[in-house]
């Protein structure tokens, strides 16, 4: 994705400005939420190294298999407990679009994240989808 383009996860920024240099390792998520987002993104640039990379090691899978046909095109958190730069586990709740070859459809999950290790880097746990 260009870094002139506007950000998949909607913040406002760009995506050089915002998600991509997450997903290029330059920085870190500073929180939940954060990830959250860069995550989402990842899904839309079908970048499957970074989700795994963020993923926690007790429930990463070994793949993902992500759908080229699949477009994500909105991104709404609808809360957020804990997550901030100072705690050790947040919970972000959020309602993800996409369009796929059967239509639209809505993902609405409830997200576990840890931050934990020597780096204290947020990784995403697992998520309730309902």
């Amino acid at each position: 994705m260009d870094d002139a383009t506007r950000c998949p996860c909607l913040s406002g920024e760009t995506y050089g400005a915002c998600c991509g240099p997450l997903h290029r390792g330059e920085l870190a998520a500073p929180t939940a939420e954060r990830l959250m987002r860069s995550r989402y993104s990842a899904f839309a640039v079908l970048d499957e190294a970074y989700l795994l990379a963020t993923w926690h090691p007790t429930t990463r899978p070994a793949a993902l298999g992500l759908d080229a046909g699949t477009r994500w095109f909105r991104l709404e958190i609808l809360g957020t407990r804990a997550g901030g730069p100072d705690d050790a586990t947040g919970v972000v709740e959020f309602e993800a679009r996409c369009r796929t070859a059967e239509g639209a459809e809505v993902l609405h999950e409830v997200s576990r994240f840890v931050r934990d290790g020597r780096e204290r880097r947020w990784s995403y746990v697992d998520g309730v989808v309902g």
